[in-house]
């Protein structure tokens, strides 16, 4: 899996990325054969605090795999972290809220 940091530049970019992300999550829910679900995830990364949320979603994934695999769930972490709402910015996940910042700038 390879981290694109790409120029946030429509909505509908975003969209994409969203659902490719939830596609990822959900394989790798299914190949650590965890109990929790996209909904989960999505949860913990929407009502983050700044304190353990992280680690919490870290969590969701260990199987006690090794370092490629748990590199391979913080790659899909960090691109979910990025794509998915939190809800102490508004609702919009930070690439929305980059989108919103660049549109102003223009």
């Amino acid at each position: 899996m390879q981290n694109t940091y790409m120029e946030i530049e429509s909505q509908k970019q975003i969209d994409i990325k969203k659902k490719e992300v939830e596609q990822e999550i959900i394989e790798l829910l299914a190949e650590t054969e965890s109990h929790f679900t996209l909904d989960h995830v999505k949860d913990v990364i929407y009502n983050e605090d700044g304190q353990d949320a992280l680690t919490d979603a870290v969590a969701m994934f260990d199987n006690g795999q090794g370092g490629i695999e748990l590199q391979n769930v913080l790659d899909v972490l960090n691109d979910a972290w990025n794509y998915f709402p939190h809800k102490i910015i508004g609702g919009l996940s930070p690439a929305e809220k980059l989108l919103e910042y660049n549109n102003r700038k223009k």
